[in-house]
């Protein structure tokens, strides 16, 4: 029948999405939606790392302990373009000597600029990121 025939369609076209890639990153409004889907990740890659540098730069961390560690921080991009921190990597030196780090983090990446969220199909989708924070002190 048609409705079995356009049913067969439409499973047969959503076998065929690749659902763990997006057609367009989130994008900042400095980036260029035109540009390849790569140059798109590598802008909003960049961007948000300078901008949460920014945020950071006046924020001084004392710690009793030398540490060196790279903390992984996991943030969704939502389909509105809201972030929103997802987990932070814990590291039991840092949340004994630096209770509030967490607190101060997410609150870094909550006063970004908010991104146009990433696109499927056309349609707004949510995005997950992993964002490696690297760790030095001196004595």
């Amino acid at each position: 029948s048609k409705e079995a025939k356009t049913q067969k369609i439409v499973e047969n076209e959503l076998r065929s999405i690749d659902w763990n890639d997006v057609d367009q990153y989130p994008l900042f409004d400095s980036c260029d939606e035109t540009v390849s889907k790569q140059e798109q990740k590598t802008c909003f890659e960049t961007t948000l790392l300078q901008n949460f540098a920014m945020s950071l730069q006046d924020v001084v961390f004392v710690l009793k302990d030398e540490l060196q560690r790279t903390l992984f921080i996991d943030f969704m991009v939502d389909a509105t373009g809201e972030l929103f921190v997802m987990e932070i990597d814990s590291n039991s030196v840092l949340e004994k000597q630096l209770p509030e780090f967490n607190g101060i983090i997410v609150k870094s990446l909550k006063s970004l600029p908010k991104p146009a969220p990433a696109l499927k199909r056309g349609i707004p989708v949510k995005t997950r990121f992993r964002l490696p924070l690297q760790l030095t002190t001196k004595s």
